[in-house]
C-alpha cells in the first residue's frame, strides 16, 4: 500500500511517499481503508520534534531517536472497515467509521489497524469523509478542556485561537451550551467565526486589544500561544482558566465521538475546513500548517470513496 514515511525529524521534506506493506488487523482490532487524513498539531510537532529544549531527549526516548518508530504520521482518519478482528462486535465490515489514533499514528497510508475499543465511532450520518477527518481532533479537545472550566454553567466563554481546528470547534460547542462567546482571532477571520455562532470578535494583532476583554466564567485558550498571566486576568472571580498548552493531553473518549455524532446530525456543529491536498502533496500541506494562519482544518485526501 502508499504511505507517507517520516524519515527523520525535521522539516516537512523528511515527509516521503512509499510502499509499504498493508497492515494486519489483530483479533480485538479493525482494518479501516483510510479515505481522508488531516495535519494537526501532533502530526507535525512529531515530525519537527517540536517540543522545548528539556523535553527533546525524553520524546526521543519515548517515540524514537533519530526519527519515529512508527513512521507512518496521521492522528486522524476517517475511512470504511474491510476487515475485522475475530474478537470485534461493535463493527462490522463496510461500517464508515473515523477515528483518533493517538500516538499509534498511521492515518497517512492507504490502511490502517485501529482497536476496536479505543477512539473510533460510526461516523455522522450526513458527514462527508472530508468532513468527518476535521471532527475528531478538534472537537475531542474541545470536550476535554471545556469540561475542565465547566461549560455547562458558564455564562459567559473567551476563547483564544478562535478560527483553528480547535478554537471553531470550542465556539461551537461553547454555543450548544448556550454562553455568550467572545472569540480573539486575527481580522481575516471575522467572518467565519461569526458563522459559527460568536458574538463578540475582537483581533489579537490590534494594539490595545486586550483592554476589548472584560471577565468571564471560562477563559480557554484553543492555539496554546497566549501569555497565560494575561489570560487569567479575564477569569472571573469564580471562574476557570483552561489551555491546551502546559495541562497534558487531551483524552481521547468514543463517547465524545458519539457525542459529536449527535451535534453534526442536529446541525449544531459544522466541519471547518480550510483547505483539502492529495496524500502525493503532504509536503505541501505540513509547509502550510507550518507558516501559521490557517482556518480550521487542513484536510488530506488518500483514497477516493466508491
Amino acid at each position: 500500500m502508499k504511505a507517507v514515511i517520516c524519515t527523520a525529524y525535521g522539516l516537512p521534506d523528511v515527509l516521503q511517499l512509499r510502499e509499504v506493506d498493508k497492515p494486519v488487523p489483530k483479533s480485538d482490532e479493525l482494518l479501516i481503508k483510510v479515505h481522508t487524513s488531516a495535519v494537526h498539531s501532533g502530526d507535525r510537532r512529531l515530525r519537527a520534534l517540536d517540543v522545548p529544549a528539556l523535553g527533546k531527549l525524553p520524546m526521543r526516548i519515548v517515540v524514537g531517536f533519530k526519527a519515529p518508530r512508527q513512521p507512518i504520521l496521521g492522528v486522524v482518519l476517517a475511512g470504511e472497515i474491510v476487515e475485522t478482528g475475530s474478537r470485534v462486535e461493535y463493527f462490522k465490515v463496510g461500517d464508515r467509521v473515523y477515528a483518533l489514533t493517538g500516538m499509534r499514528f498511521g492515518g497517512y497510508a492507504e490502511y490502517a489497524c485501529v482497536k476496536a475499543n479505543k477512539c473510533v465511532e460510526r461516523m455522522p450520518n450526513n458527514a462527508s469523509f472530508v468532513e468527518a477527518a476535521s471532527l475528531p481532533f478538534g472537537g475531542t479537545t474541545t470536550l476535554h478542556f471545556l469540561r475542565k472550566v465547566n461549560i455547562e454553567q458558564a455564562k459567559t466563554v473567551l476563547i483564544y485561537g478562535a478560527a483553528g481546528a480547535v478554537g471553531s470547534m470550542a465556539v461551537q460547542i461553547a454555543k450548544h451550551y448556550g454562553a455568550h462567546v467572545t472569540a480573539v482571532c486575527r481580522e481575516r477571520n471575522f467572518e467565519l467565526v461569526r458563522s459559527l455562532g460568536a458574538d463578540v470578535v475582537v483581533d489579537y494583532t490590534k494594539a490595545g486589544y486586550d483592554k476589548k476583554l472584560t471577565t468571564y466564567d471560562a477563559v480557554f485558550d484553543a492555539a496554546g500561544k497566549i501569555d497565560k498571566r494575561l489570560a487569567r486576568k479575564h477569569v472571573a472571580e469564580h471562574g476557570k482558566f483552561s489551555s491546551v498548552a502546559g495541562q497534558g493531553p487531551a483524552s481521547e473518549r468514543k463517547e465524545d465521538l458519539t457525542f459529536l455524532n449527535d451535534l453534526f446530525e442536529a446541525g449544531r456543529v459544522k466541519a471547518v475546513i480550510d483547505s483539502v491536498y492529495p496524500l502525493e502533496d503532504i509536503v505541501a500541506a505540513h509547509r502550510y500548517v507550518d507558516a501559521g494562519g490557517k482556518a480550521g482544518n487542513v484536510i488530506v485526501t488518500v483514497t477516493q470513496a466508491n
